[in-house]
């Protein structure tokens, strides 16, 4: 720690802080454009100027000054920063007018209005006037995607985005070319970028100069309602903010979460809302004559009642979707019960996980910060850069300090970083658990290492048998002990977790997601789309959710329901973190929210739920399940339950592991609805294309 005063104020500070840092911590506000702190030092804009006392007689960027590097007097006094001083203050004021010589005065037309950090700081630490006289430089626009419109007249050459596409994304596809005057931000060549993550520079962006292609030109920042919520694109759960005005999502936005996704989404979920309005079910449809034709609520029902009637609860199954919550998979779980019927399952791919086996077999263990603190990482099956490009970037920042030997079975791909390619499928993993393989030796060594097992793994016929050697090994080489339990599943389904912690597999008697889709007389999806409807067996199909797609093509009912965006819900994330989801608007037309579906359709087939509102339905919820209560909290699984899955390893097919994300952007139906997702999707294929050839 050191001790040092900050405008007279004395405080102490780690002695690895910058003086921009301990400036913070003292309270005293600090103008920047170029310092981020999740991003390397430029010292780029010095607009954070300050004075060091006894240091050399100007000022001195504190973002690239570390509390190290300032002494005190010559008795023993404590160093002295000034903030607020007039040579700062002439510096500043210095600073901002060079900035803005070449500045547009193109405000009233700027996407970034409202929300600009130029303007704001302008207005505070700048002056009224400039003696500047001549004309001002121009610069032509780059395309660089579908997702970023960039105006770089405005730019003020920060190096945010070129720092964060090359550390944070793993990809140097932004870069500053020339000197002086004739410097430019550019992608070199004028190309799409191709990070998942790329998005994120609009944030960055200190001007106007790189803002949201789609949400260009729609509204202003101080027209939207504001509602914190969480991403359901991925299993991550990342801290989201949605901005809408009246009942239309105009964007989507991050919220900070240290323990999630820090301050980082991806495309898809920053980009994800214009499907939020298209191919929307907004009334009922009841399969008349083979066509799907519009209803009202009672015909539907009573279409419904006529089929349960018909049949016994042996032959009802309710499969759940990757977007459903916690509310509607417990109240459907409850009506099917009171059917007579154990024929649940919300694992519409097939995986292996089952709650039989203990939460700690399918939850991320380490949690996603923990990956910071472990020392090796050996990933089974999986392919992040796609499943979770946020919790990717996470494992790219930990490689970026070092000392972290990765180790891939599976896929040979992209994964903008590198790592030792150990093979394609089980035979590899076998002989890490037989520690013939000299990677096991590199997990055994180390002090925390961690195994990431993907669903490309699991949602084999073998995934099993794939898991609980991965488990095996696991025990073996000191992924699981007594302070540290680095087993980690990584899913791609947002509903997952909570789907296996409440139970929703099926009973004694039942039949899973597969059979039911082939053999069931009423088969209930909730949003369920994911399914190989080519095999699709079941007599009487009823879907609830909220997108035309293939759940609903299917379907002899329709009922339609809410986004995540349209409801307040309960999600788990993969590290088993319970998150609840707020409503920023409303469903259109006659949709309802999910849950109230179920408990209209339970009085009409005479099992009416214990419930008439949502805070009653989780009363009986938490009752159940009271984990569900501890909101943004973790019931940590037993590593007990690891050892025991060991003993049930067997032989396992020869088949490589593949990722089921054949394309990230297209990955339910909101994304498949969405014109933004399909034209990335596009672009993506074009470029892999591009590299084949």
């Amino acid at each position: 720690m050191a001790k040092l005063k900050i405008d007279g104020k004395e405080i102490e500070v780690p002695d690895h802080y910058t003086l921009i840092q301990a400036c913070e911590e003292a309270g005293a506000e600090v103008p920047r454009f170029c310092f981020h702190e999740r991003l390397s030092v430029a010292g780029n804009c010095r607009m954070c100027l300050v004075e060091v006392k006894g240091g050399p007689p100007k000022p001195q960027a504190s973002c690239a000054m570390g509390v190290r590097d300032i002494r005190g007097g010559p008795n023993g006094e404590l160093p002295e920063v000034f903030t607020n001083t007039p040579m700062v203050k002439k510096a500043r004021e210095g600073v901002m007018e060079f900035l803005l010589i070449n500045h547009p005065l193109d405000c009233p037309i700027c996407d970034q209005g409202g929300e600009c950090d130029l303007q704001d700081q302008a207005m505070a630490f700048g002056i009224d006037s400039s003696r500047y006289q001549e004309d001002k430089r121009a610069v032509e626009d780059k395309y660089i995607g579908p997702l970023v419109s960039t105006v770089m007249n405005r730019c003020i050459h920060c190096t945010r985005c070129v720092r964060f596409t090359t550390e944070v994304a793993g990809i140097s596809e932004l870069g500053l070319i020339g000197r002086g005057e004739d410097a430019e931000i550019t992608t070199y060549l004028e190309q799409a970028m191709t990070s998942e993550l790329q998005g994120n520079v609009v944030d960055l962006c200190p001007v106007g100069a790189l803002t949201s292609k789609p949400f260009a030109f729609t509204a202003r920042p101080w027209e939207l309602n504001k509602t914190e919520s969480v991403d359901v694109m991925d299993a991550l759960g990342s801290a989201i903010r949605v901005d809408t005005r009246g009942r239309e999502v105009m964007r989507v936005l991050p919220r900070v979460n240290e323990q999630i996704n820090e301050e980082w989404i991806s495309d898809k979920t920053r980009f994800i809302w214009d499907g939020l309005k298209t191919q929307r079910l907004d009334k009922p449809y009841v399969r008349k004559d083979g066509r799907l034709q519009p209803a009202t609520w009672g015909d539907a029902f009573a279409a419904i009642k006529s089929a349960v009637v018909a049949t016994s609860g042996d032959k009802i199954g309710a499969i759940a979707g990757d977007l459903a919550s916690v509310e509607e998979m417990y109240a459907l779980s409850e009506l099917l019960k009171s059917l007579g019927s154990e024929n649940l399952d919300c694992r519409q791919d097939g995986t292996a996980l089952d709650p039989s086996l203990g939460r700690a077999s399918y939850i991320f263990n380490p949690s996603i910060e923990g990956i910071e603190a472990a020392d090796a990482l050996l990933i089974v099956g999986a392919n992040p850069r796609f499943e979770a490009a946020v919790l990717n970037s996470r494992i790219r920042k930990r490689w970026r300090r070092g000392k972290f030997p990765i180790g891939v079975i599976g896929e040979h791909a992209d994964l903008r970083y590198s790592y030792d390619y150990l093979g394609a499928g089980p035979e590899t993993l076998a002989d890490l658990v037989s520690g013939s393989h000299s990677f096991a030796e590199v997990l055994k060594t180390a002090q925390k290492p961690m195994i990431i097992i993907g669903q490309g793994a699991l949602v084999r016929e073998d995934g099993a048998k794939v898991l609980a050697n991965a488990a095996k090994l696991a025990a073996a080489v000191g992924v699981v002990k007594d302070d540290w339990n680095g087993f980690a599943v990584l899913h791609t389904a947002a509903s997952r977790v909570g789907g296996l912690d409440l139970g929703f597999v099926p009973g004694a008697k039942g039949v899973n997601a597969a059979q039911m889709l082939a053999s069931m007389d009423v088969l209930f999806l909730l949003g369920a789309d994911e399914l190989d409807f080519s095999r699709k067996g079941s007599k009487f199909t009823v879907y609830i959710g909220s997108h035309g797609d293939n759940g609903a093509h299917n379907a002899d009912v329709i009922l339609p329901a809410a986004t995540y965006t349209e409801k307040s819900g309960t999600w788990v994330n993969t590290e088993g973190r319970v998150q609840v989801g707020n409503r920023a608007g409303f469903a259109p037309g006659d949709a309802r929210e999910d849950w109230a579906v179920i408990r209209a359709l339970s009085d009409v087939l005479g099992k009416k739920l214990p419930f008439d509102s949502l805070r009653e339905l989780r009363v009986k919820l938490y009752a159940a399940f009271p984990h569900f209560a501890g909101i943004d909290e973790i019931a940590e699984g037993d590593s007990a339950q690891i050892v025991a899955l060991a003993k049930k390893a067997g032989a396992m097919g020869k088949s490589a592991f593949a990722s089921p994300i054949k394309d990230f952007y297209l990955t339910n139906p909101i994304a498949r609805a969405s014109a933004v997702m399909a034209e990335c999707s596009a672009l993506a294929r074009n470029n892999f294309q591009a590299a084949a050839e």
